[in-house]
């Protein structure tokens, strides 16, 4: 028997043992004999490990060594080696009690690996071979959630329907993820919850409710991780999210104004930029981009095209505009989005319009001759004062100003006031037949406003001429020529 008790020093085994609340070992197990008995105490519990939480004050009992050779009689001093040992750790070398220094954070280091020693003081001797056994630093929840990928931004399109994906947060705890539920984490929503929803176990963050850009472009949601899944006595930490809509086609161009009044001047050129209308579209971008054009003007006498940097409808002239023929039009002007989104129109109409009216501005204009030339014929020889022709020339515009004749450098004739050519020098067919003569009408009020007709004058042969022979002829006759007979030249 005595043989059997020392068989475990002879083979070397380390006979060390450890305080069990310290262990915490729930499956220490010791067999006792009855009393009177000679067999050992069976140990069947893991001896080399023990626990200690970190945290803790100095001075924290952590276990005892203990040589099943220690009789108590102080013969026995225990020994430390290893990490920590004496500055983590210190061991009582009478009875091989372990204490801790100072406090231990896990999160820096979670095991420490020792050896121990038992030397018997008489003799100088080791007890026992050097043994190595761990302490372990036990977790407690001292580090609260912490997102490392701050900031966070999501950009997801405007109307997304219910549930879609915007973007996932994770946050990290130091703590021991095996212990407990010190690491285990909850999401919840602090800020945002009218539009967005997150996943408690995973931080992905979805659309709860339809979003419009137009509204509102962006939203800060904030996002709570809790540790211990929200038990009480849990941690937190929070991060903000900024998520931007993006836009899509979702509004039609609309009119500024429903009414627009424009004004063209009748002696306005062709192409001439007469006004601008704009209408305006709540998307951004290629969305908002517009197109406009007539949609109604049976005249044709108006065009509309698009300025593409200001998105405004510039109305030009295409045919030119008479006052006294036409003083207003009225267009029908539409305009549309220059990239339409086809599903979208299943819904809504893609083009709105406006009603354009364009008054014509009246110019003073030149008077007008009522014929583009004038033909007249007189016999000639007619005497002084003989009527010639009449020209006639009217002001075009509303006031109606009376007009004044002149004939440029003629000294043959002259004009009245009521237009009427009249001769003033004799004329002569055989001098000048035709006559070539300008007429300039002038109106009385603005004597800037002139026009000219051209007037051609044929003057007209009249018997006035004897006929005469082109030379002098001298005839020659002989003497007791017969009756009859020629003459000689």
């Amino acid at each position: 028997m005595h043989l059997c008790w020392l068989l475990p020093c002879v083979l070397g085994f380390p006979l060390l043992w450890t305080d069990l609340a310290a262990a915490g070992d729930s499956s220490t197990e010791m067999i006792k004999q009855p009393v009177g008995s000679h067999w050992r105490v069976k140990r069947g519990w893991v001896w080399n490990q023990f626990f200690v939480p970190e945290e803790v004050n100095a001075s924290l009992h952590i276990g005892r060594l203990r040589s099943d050779l220690d009789n108590g009689n102080n013969s026995f001093q225990y020994k430390l080696w290893g990490d920590g040992a004496g500055s983590l750790f210190t061991i009582d070398n009478r009875t091989g009690d372990i204490y801790t220094i100072q406090k231990l954070d896990r999160e820096e280091r979670s095991l420490y690996t020792l050896r121990a020693q038992v030397i018997d003081t008489s003799t100088g001797r080791a007890v026992e071979p050097e043994s190595e056994f761990v302490i372990r630093v036990s977790d407690i929840n001292d580090n609260e959630p912490k997102f490392l990928d701050e900031p966070y931004e999501a950009i997801v399109p405007e109307m997304s329907p219910e549930g879609t994906f915007v973007i996932q947060v994770t946050a990290s705890d130091d703590d021991d993820p095996t212990s407990g539920n010190n690491a285990r984490l909850l999401y919840s929503l602090l800020q945002g919850q009218a539009y967005f929803s997150v996943e408690p176990t995973t931080g992905v963050i979805r659309i709860s409710s339809k979003t419009d850009r137009e509204l509102q472009d962006e939203y800060w949601v904030i996002i709570q991780a809790k540790d211990m899944i929200g038990q009480p006595g849990a941690l937190s930490g929070t991060t903000s999210v900024l998520i931007k809509l993006s836009d899509i086609n979702d509004n039609k161009p609309i009119f500024k104004e429903s009414f627009y009044r424009l004004t063209v001047s009748e002696s306005a050129p062709t192409g001439t930029s007469i006004g601008k209308i704009m209408a305006y579209d709540n998307d951004i971008g290629e969305n908002a981009e517009m197109n406009y054009s007539i949609e109604e003007d049976d005249s044709k006498t108006f065009d509309i095209i698009t300025d593409d940097e200001t998105q405004e409808g510039i109305v030009i002239l295409k045919k030119k505009v008479d006052f006294e023929h036409q003083s207003y039009y009225g267009i029908r002007a539409k305009v549309r989005n220059r990239h339409v989104d086809e599903e979208l129109l299943i819904h809504h109409a893609d083009a709105s319009t406006t009603f354009i009216k364009v008054q014509v501005e009246d110019d003073d204009e030149p008077p007008v001759f009522l014929l583009p030339t004038y033909i007249f014929e007189i016999l000639e020889g007619n005497p002084l004062g003989a009527f010639v022709g009449t020209v006639s020339a009217t002001d075009p515009d509303q006031r109606k100003s009376p007009v004044r004749y002149s004939i440029t450098r003629s000294k043959e004739f002259t004009i009245s006031d009521n237009g009427t050519i009249i001769v003033t020098s004799p004329l002569d067919r055989e001098v000048n037949a035709w006559y070539n003569l300008s007429v300039t009408a002038t109106e009385r009020y603005n004597i800037q406003q002139i026009s000219s007709v051209p007037v051609y004058v044929q003057v007209l042969n009249v018997n006035d001429h004897a006929p005469e022979f082109s030379e002098y002829y001298e005839t020659y006759v002989c003497e007791n020529a017969a009756s009859g007979q020629g003459l000689y030249f």
